[in-house]
């Protein structure tokens, strides 16, 4: 029987209905002071239970890893608390939710973090562009490097956020190693110019990645973790001399953890520059495990990926904003309602859960 969208997969010890995986979404609308998830979250997730699975907006560890204004945090018992009506209304309409665990390094601004401080990153090299603060844009700042003795402490916060997440009644985690944030930094030799044990040669860089899957680990069992990885995403000023080599040690390197899947962001974002050469089938074979590939698939494009072997299942990002039935949509063929841009980020529930299934937009 050939694979497609609709086929069951187990994924770790999650039993998916179909592979269909809501991607990570930042919203900006947590609840202020205190980025705490509330009711207007819970509705959303709920809305959108019928996902395979669904992973959480990106959830900063600490107060240091915020990035974004009205993003949550999973370190804190409010915030736990918030998660938790979240958690309860996914899984009250039978729904799966993993949480994404995220630190953001560099992409972040001092007006964002506590007393003002720098942002901290592998080394202490400014990335073009610009922050998102309570104020606006503002150009990001040089971070400061962090000091060896720190990145303990650094891991240490993964763990209490895995620990809070697991308290919160998600089905998992993913552990945020792409897009140019803190992890991604320090893999990529472009934000890593190290010189001690974290930098350097590729199993170096790899290191700090790896000691915080291992960390995690423990607090969930491998097969309810995942990680998401995004080679050739020049996305937050990022780059790296050979990202095919560093991207299948990556892949290799995690294989004897057996954690439930490696999610790949295929594509670049918010970039025309060509991107490096990379090849995702490679990557694929030098992961043993279920690979989750994300990156403009559509419902024809999906199903050949995983007819072809090329994926285990598909993760759908912008398509879930503005559909919340999005698993029946793509069963019945029908047309997907267009998203509006102008509510992607911040606001109240317009844009965010007005968007109608397909029996109330009939």
């Amino acid at each position: 029987m050939m694979t497609d969208l609709f086929t069951p997969l187990r994924l770790g010890r999650l039993e998916m209905p179909n592979r269909i995986v809501m991607a990570p979404l930042t919203r900006n609308r947590a609840a202020q002071p205190g980025n705490v998830p509330h009711e207007l979250n819970a509705v959303y997730y709920a809305q959108r239970a019928s996902a395979g699975l669904i992973i959480s907006e990106a959830t900063q560890i600490s107060p240091t890893a915020q990035g974004y204004p009205a993003t949550p945090g999973i370190h804190d018992g409010e915030q736990v608390a918030g998660w938790k009506r979240v958690t309860a209304a996914v899984h009250a309409k039978g729904g799966r939710i993993f949480l994404q665990l995220w630190h953001v390094g560099r992409i972040s601004h001092p007006s964002l973090l506590p007393d003002h401080v720098l942002p901290v990153a592998p080394s202490a090299i400014k990335p073009d562009g610009m922050a998102f603060t309570p104020e606006g844009m503002q150009p990001f700042v040089t971070p400061r490097a962090l000091a060896t003795d720190e990145i303990s402490g650094l891991i240490e916060d993964y763990r209490n956020a895995a620990q809070h997440a697991l308290e919160a009644g998600f089905d998992g985690v993913e552990i945020h190693a792409a897009n140019g944030y803190l992890i991604d930094q320090f893999l990529r030799d472009g934000s890593n110019q190290r010189a001690d044990q974290y930098g350097g040669s590729i199993p170096n860089r790899t290191r700090f990645l790896l000691e915080v899957v291992a960390t995690v680990c423990k607090v969930w069992g491998a097969d309810r973790v995942g990680v998401r990885i995004s080679p050739i995403n020049p996305f937050n000023d990022m780059r790296d001399s050979h990202p095919q080599a560093l991207f299948n040690h990556v892949a290799e390197s995690l294989n004897p953890f057996g954690l439930a899947y490696l999610h790949v962001v295929e594509v670049g974002i918010g970039s025309t520059e060509a991107l490096p050469a990379f090849n995702f089938v490679e990557l694929r074979r030098a992961f043993r495990g279920h690979y989750m590939a994300n990156g403009g698939y559509g419902k024809a494009s999906a199903n050949a990926a995983l007819a072809e072997n090329r994926a285990d299942c598909i993760a759908f990002g912008v398509p879930y904003i503005s559909n919340p039935d999005l698993v029946e949509r793509l069963r019945q063929g029908v047309p997907l309602a267009p998203a509006d841009q102008n509510t992607f980020y911040g606001g109240d529930e317009k844009g965010y859960i007005d968007y109608p299934a397909l029996e109330q937009a009939s």
